[in-house]
């Protein structure tokens, strides 16, 4: 019930059906975040493109400039010395037989699967269990790489990849409540313009349908896509 209350309030401490500027959205999630937790702050984007063509199929990555404000956990797949060469580099776990066994186990407590191509045929293996929780290593997000080191890096950084769902949205946490407004807003601005340089030279009609900043547990905020360029 407090849950509720808390949200109501929140909903009311500003109009909902207005589209703010980039920067007075940011405000207004911030500072109605007020659960016990740091809440991630959220960017939601629905798009005009059919996913179900594969040259609409927007993706891709962003390396954030202030990191998500995760504890990202990292498992390198590879074989010996690449294993080794991705400890070294911060990844978690590394090695191969011992974890595919552990994944075909039920083993789930990773965020992020890099892999070294040579192994790929292995991994492969793991498609159904992998793919549903979007764990699958992929070249075109730097996933499968033999320059170990650099991935883990790069994901320990603050390294995201977006992926266009069936409904045309993409769905991202680009950091915490408690982040600045001005690191919440940089990190924010360089995913929603990633994205819209992501824009398949296919798709007709508007691009951007609609953008909204929320928080994990607020009411989410109708943003103008054109403020963004002009705030940054």
């Amino acid at each position: 019930m407090a849950t509720n209350k808390r949200y109501t309030k929140a909903a009311q401490s500003y109009d909902r059906k207005k589209v703010y500027a980039f920067k007075e959205a940011v405000e207004i999630v911030k500072k109605n975040a007020t659960a016990k937790f740091d809440e991630s702050f959220e960017v939601t984007m629905n798009l005009g493109v059919d996913p179900r063509k594969a040259d609409q199929l927007v993706r891709g990555t962003v390396a954030l400039p202030h990191g998500t404000g995760k504890t990202v956990r990292v498992l390198v797949m590879a074989n010996a010395p690449k294993d080794k060469e991705a400890l070294d580099a911060g990844a978690d776990y590394a090695g191969l037989a011992e974890y595919v066994e552990k994944l075909q186990g039920g083993w789930a407590d990773i965020d992020i699967i890099i892999a070294t191509p040579d192994v790929m045929g292995e991994v492969g293996k793991l498609g159904r269990i992998l793919g549903p929780r979007g764990l699958m290593p992929n070249p075109k997000s730097g996933t499968v790489t033999f320059d170990v080191a650099k991935a883990v890096q790069e994901v320990k950084a603050g390294k995201i990849e977006f992926r266009v769902d069936k409904a045309g949205n993409i769905h991202a946490a680009i950091g915490k409540c408690s982040f600045s407004p001005e690191k919440l807003a940089e990190n924010a601005a360089l995913f929603v313009n990633t994205v819209l340089r992501a824009k398949p030279s296919s798709a007709k009609g508007k691009y951007v349908k609609s953008l909204f900043f929320t928080s994990t547990m607020g009411p989410s905020v109708r943003v103008d896509e054109h403020s963004v360029g002009a705030d940054h």
